[in-house]
């Protein structure tokens, strides 16, 4: 067959367990082969096995995978040459030293593309997936929001025209517009009909949208409520939680962002923000988490002026405000296992003894939907949707009264996103956790008392920021 076969394929894990086992699947030239199923099913290690990129501790224990017909040995020269790869964690994926245009001239370069048509190449990549090369190719990925960088590794992904392309949640971070910039290049691919293109999505409209057939990995998982944590229900708000005045900001490379922002958050209260990629969404809550420099502006936690810089709030704001970043492989330590991510906010702003750390780990992870055996683990070892839960664990281990919670479900199958909501629905009615949300998601926004749009960015600064009731 012309195309990839893969058959029998198992890999196991440190104790020689499997991870997936006895997987089967072909994919023609010309056609998407859809890997669905939920969080943890193994759908990466899936992709990353056929590629003969397994991480350290897993084993491809038996099976065969062919390429046009012929025994595939994936080295990385062949990878280099072949194959076109974006992974769940793009921003991360990015070398942090190299511009946008280099990232795409890379595989330009392994593909033997000539030399004096690269800049060209690299431009119409980037072109295509909806960046200007005159804003974005001189860009860092520190300069990039999350839907940005993850267009610029889609620009890398498809810019050589692989023989092979692989897309692990191609579209997570993408505004709708985006998304269907992404959708219909990867459906010209098909239309092509010169290479095989894998999918790992989340996103029913994207699979059904572009695929041929659908491998599903992982049983389906009856839906439980776990107990909220404990530590959730420590603070309880009088007054407006959060009061923002005239909050403006600058990206990283000074340029004005955003520009007179108000807002207020009541108790129990979620509020979702939503815009296309680039207009500073990531960059609000990363500011109203102290992390990044406010240029003017003023706020109110809990009744008392809140310091803009994080190294200035004392121990009640720094409890108070808890952050889930976009990028969880980045915001987590990867020498460092889970548990001790988790015991680390309990022991130093919750203030418990050792042995209601360890029984309230156990809660939290339980409470995201993920087994105890989790806190063993190291994030490498985990999946994007698994990571994901586990800095949501994180943010609520000590009781915050105002999550702000930056693309949540992204990474997870609806039915995990759905138990993850409701556990936020369950706190904010319990515990009055007041949760502002940063989201592309229609499902999320449809959970939210309020939405707050935030237009493109524009010369002038003057930004339309409306809060819509």
């Amino acid at each position: 067959m012309s195309g990839l076969t893969v058959s029998g394929l198992t890999v196991t894990g440190r104790t020689g367990a499997a991870v997936i086992g006895d997987v089967d699947l072909s994919v023609a030239r010309g056609e998407v082969l859809a890997l669905v199923g939920p969080s943890g099913a193994g759908k990466t290690t899936l992709l990353r096995a056929v590629l003969g990129e397994l991480p350290p501790g897993l084993v491809r224990a038996a099976g065969r995978v062919e390429w046009d017909g012929a025994p595939l040995r994936a080295t990385r020269r062949w990878r280099r040459r072949h194959v076109g790869y974006l992974g769940q964690d793009p921003a991360s994926a990015l070398h942090p030293l190299l511009t946008a245009r280099a990232a795409v001239l890379e595989p330009l370069r392994a593909a033997g593309t000539p030399r004096a048509g690269r800049p060209a190449c690299a431009e119409r990549a980037l072109t295509e997936v909806g960046l200007d090369p005159a804003e974005f190719a001189g860009r860092l990925p520190h300069q990039l929001s999350g839907g940005q960088a993850q267009r610029v590794a889609l620009a890398r992904a498809l810019a050589a025209d692989p023989d092979l392309l692989v897309l692990d949640e191609p579209t997570s971070a993408l505004d709708p517009a985006a998304l269907e910039t992404a959708v219909a290049l990867i459906r010209r691919r098909r239309a092509e009909g010169r290479s095989v293109t894998l999918v790992v999505s989340h996103d029913d409209s994207v699979v059904a949208g572009l695929l041929d057939r659908v491998v599903r990995l992982g049983a389906t998982r009856s839906a439980t409520r776990p107990a909220a944590p404990r530590g959730a229900a420590r603070m309880r708000p009088a007054g407006a939680v959060l009061t923002v005045r005239g909050l403006s900001l600058d990206r990283p490379d000074g340029a004005p962002l955003l520009g007179g922002v108000d807002v207020t958050i009541a108790p129990g209260e979620f509020v979702a923000v939503l815009g296309p990629s680039g207009c500073g969404k990531s960059t609000l809550l990363r500011a109203l988490a102290g992390l990044h420099p406010v240029r003017a502006g003023s706020a109110v936690l809990l009744g008392e002026p809140l310091p803009w810089p994080v190294r200035d709030r004392n121990a009640r704001a720094l409890r108070a405000l808890a952050l889930v970043a976009q990028d969880p492989l980045a915001a987590l330590n990867p020498a460092r296992p889970v548990a001790a991510a988790l015991r680390r906010p309990l022991r130093l702003l919750g203030g418990l003894g050792r042995a209601a750390v360890t029984a309230e780990v156990n809660r939290l992870l339980a409470a995201v939907g993920l087994p105890a055996e989790t806190a063993r683990r190291y994030p490498a070892a985990l999946s994007g949707g698994q990571r994901q839960r586990v800095a949501l664990a994180r943010a609520l281990a000590a009781g915050p009264v105002l999550l702000l919670a930056d693309e949540i479900t992204t990474a997870l199958d609806a039915e995990t996103a759905e138990q993850v909501l409701d556990l936020l629905d369950g706190l904010r009615r319990d515990t009055a956790l007041a949760v502002l949300a940063v989201t592309h998601d229609k499902t999320v926004a449809a959970r939210a008392d309020r939405v707050l749009r935030i237009d493109r960015p524009m010369i002038d600064d003057r930004r339309k920021t409306t809060d819509v009731q």
